[in-house]
Formats: C-alpha cells, structure tokens, sequence
C-alpha cells in the first residue's frame, strides 16, 4: 500500500509540473533538446524522491527550436503571420524528431491541459478534437474526446480520434514516451515540446502552437499579450523590494531553470528555493525552509502547507502570507500562468499591482471569471471562478481527498528518506 501511494502521488507531480523530454531512441538531438542523462532518469522510469521530479537544469530558457525545410524563417517564433503561416510546414521538435505538417490542419489533438488551453486562448478549441483528462476545467472540453487511458494517453483513442496533428508538451512525453513514438509510427504528425523554464517559453510555445495549428495571427498576437504583460509587470515593479518567496506543492518546490520560479520573480517575489541552490522541481527539506525564511508562500489551490514547527516558524506563515493560486494557472505553462503571476502581485505589491493595471489600460489578459484565488488570510479573489470546476477524479490534477492522502503518505515517507 506504502507503495502503491507513493507512486499515485508522484504520478501527480508529473502531471502537474511535467518532466523532462528524452529524445527518442535513435532520433537526433535537436540543438535545444534537453539530453536524457540530464533528466536523471529514462522516459517512463518511476520518478524516484532521489531525482525529484524533474533533475533538469541546463535546458535553454525558451523554446527556440531549430526548423528545417522552407519555413526554418519561423524558428524565431516572432515573424508568424498569414504571409508565412503555409503549408506544407517542415520543422524539428524537442526530441529531435522531423515533423511534417503536409496541410493546415483541422483535427487536433492535445495530450496535455497547457496545450488545450493555449487553444483555446488562440480562439481555436473547435479544432479540439481530443484531450486530455486534465483539461476537464476547460468550457467544453467534455464536447472533446478523452484521450487518457491507464497511465498515460490511449493510443487507441487518439488514432480513432483521426488527428491530423498531435500537440504534446513536456510532461506527457517524459511520462508515456512509448506511446507517444507509437502515434508517431502511425503516420501522424507529433510534436513534442521542450522543457518549461519562463514566461517566455509560455510564449513562444503560443506563437509556434499558432503557427502549427495553422492559426499564426491569433498564435502571434497571444503571445504579445503575454510579453506585454510581463514587461507591464516589470515595469511597475522597477526599484520595488523584492520579499523571498516559496513555492511548496506536496512536499516540493520550483527552483531555478522553472517556469513557476520565473512566474514568481516576475511577480515581484525572490525565488528563495533557486537561491537556495536547487534547480528545478525538487523536494524541499525542513531545514532549508527554516534557513530560508520565506516571507510569502506560493501554492496551487488543495495543497496542504505542511503545519510543523519548520513553517510554522516562517514570517510567511506567522503573517499569514499565503497565497493559494489557480492550480490550472500556476502549474501549467500555458497563457493563463500569467493571471496567477498577476494573482501573486497583487497580494505582494498591490500599489505596483495598481501601476500595472493602468499600464494594461484597463485591459488586463484575464479573462473575466477565469482568476480564482483564495488566499489564507481570506482576502477576497480578483474576480470569480473558473470556466469549470477542475476533475474531481483521484488521478488528476484537481486533487480529490483520496490524492491529498496519498500525497501526504508520499510526503512523509520522502521525509523519512532525507
């Protein structure tokens, strides 16, 4: 049963923050694809409490990947227009693999909730044809078809699913690597994103979602949007002081080389974990936290904040300053992970929350009803809730009470191995 426990848990820390990518066997590593032995462990492994979750740390910060044939132009991810969105497209994804998109396609695929959601931040969900459990919370998504099967995708499914193009982010493909080669083998046109490690990824990755679904001025102007708002938030926190923050999520944290650290620093808070030294998503020992004294604690929303001596300790928990985040927003390197930075901002620095809104013109990249928040101390959210209530399923990232249990038996027996 212990084990039994301990690999549902951390089957759900994959899901939320991904692992890492490992090329395929015999495909050639493109320039920017994390190599294997940097992940610490194979695609499909059991993630172990040694190698954390996700041991990467020298991937690149964004997700420049190197393409080939008559559109290599679109490496870049920021010259994607309708003069240059034309197919057949021709480009190489983070396993190193040769995709070839032979025509605009209109039955997509997404293995993964960051891919459908960029979706449907693109205005494109009606080329949705199937997604993942995962992306249950977003509107009309139970029109789609469900392409998760026991562990991982159902290859079944999604051949029936006739896609013409297959999205899959980071975590699905270090998680079922076999099974996504197997679509691939079938003829179907896969691509594989990079490791998440910025906001700026969340961005490219948006313009080259774009630009292979065929939606290249929705893609490119989404992802304006995103670097707007972080040069907006920049702006309005120029010569503010920084408070050290943290971000626990089941006995883990974001270190450095993480999209949710960079998430955080562009809201205004330090990154006590990377300054701590850990690199990537790792567990977080009691000691550290103590040494390190955060004065804000960052978690997705159902995530216990451990009650011990160690963080009862913390001027964050003493003060109340802990902030509960969308879990569909913060863990995912999707569009919306800026609402949760926006989220973090304005509880940590609300006058320059206030600078940044009129920065926006009043036109903030929240979507009504879409920022939910609930923070400790009962202050009230920005807005309301989201489109739909997460999956109450045990095996998703809506973190049911059966998970939460078995998370916190995980937590305790990683504890005991420290």
């Amino acid at each position: 049963m212990q084990r039994s426990a301990v690999a549902l848990s951390m089957l759900l820390v994959v899901a939320a923050v991904g692992v890492a990518v490992v090329p395929a066997a015999g495909a050639a590593a493109a320039p920017s694809a994390p190599s294997a032995d940097s992940a610490g462990y194979a695609a499909g492994d059991a993630v172990t409490p040694e190698s954390g979750v996700d041991a990467l740390d020298d991937a690149p910060p964004h997700d420049h990947q190197s393409d080939s044939g008559s559109d290599a132009d679109a490496d870049s991810g920021s010259d994607a227009d309708a003069e240059t969105c034309t197919f057949p497209y021709e480009t190489t994804d983070a396993t190193g693999a040769n995709v070839t998109i032979e025509s605009d396609p209109d039955r997509i695929v997404t293995l993964n909730p960051s891919a459908a959601q960029t979706m449907w931040e693109i205005g494109a969900r009606d080329e949705v044809v199937g997604v993942s459990q995962y992306a249950s919370y977003l509107e009309g998504a139970d029109e789609k078809a469900n392409v998760s099967g026991a562990g991982g995708p159902s290859v079944e499914t999604v051949i029936d699913a006739e896609p013409d193009l297959v999205l899959v982010p980071n975590s699905s493909y270090g998680a079922a690597a076999e099974r996504v080669e197997q679509i691939r083998a079938q003829g179907v046109p896969v691509y594989v994103f990079g490791q998440p490690e910025s906001l700026e990824f969340v961005a490219d990755k948006t313009e080259r979602i774009g630009r292979l679904t065929g939606n290249c001025e929705a893609g490119a102007a989404r992802a304006a949007e995103i670097r707007q708002s972080v040069d907006d938030m920049e702006r309005a926190l120029e010569g503010t002081e920084r408070p050290v923050g943290l971000n626990v999520f089941y006995g883990y944290t974001s270190g450095a080389n993480t999209f949710i650290g960079d998430l955080m620093t562009t809201a205004g808070l330090q990154n006590g974990a990377a300054e701590a030294g850990i690199s990537g998503f790792q567990p977080i020992n009691d000691e550290t936290v103590v040494e390190m004294n955060p004065e804000w604690i960052v978690a997705p929303e159902g995530s216990p904040i451990p009650e011990n001596a160690a963080y009862n300790s913390t001027t964050a928990v003493q003060e109340r300053n802990v902030i509960r985040v969308d879990t569909n927003y913060l863990q995912q390197p999707a569009p919306r992970s800026v609402q949760a930075a926006e989220v973090i901002m304005r509880r940590v620095h609300p006058e320059a929350y206030e600078e940044y809104r009129a920065l926006q013109s009043g036109a903030s990249t929240a979507t009504p009803g879409t920022d939910a928040t609930t923070d400790d101390d009962g202050t009230p959210p920005v807005t309301v809730t989201p489109d739909a209530s997460p999956t109450t399923s045990t095996d998703t990232p809506g973190f049911g009470p059966a998970v939460t249990l078995a998370a916190l038996a995980a937590a305790a027996l990683l504890a005991m191995r420290r």
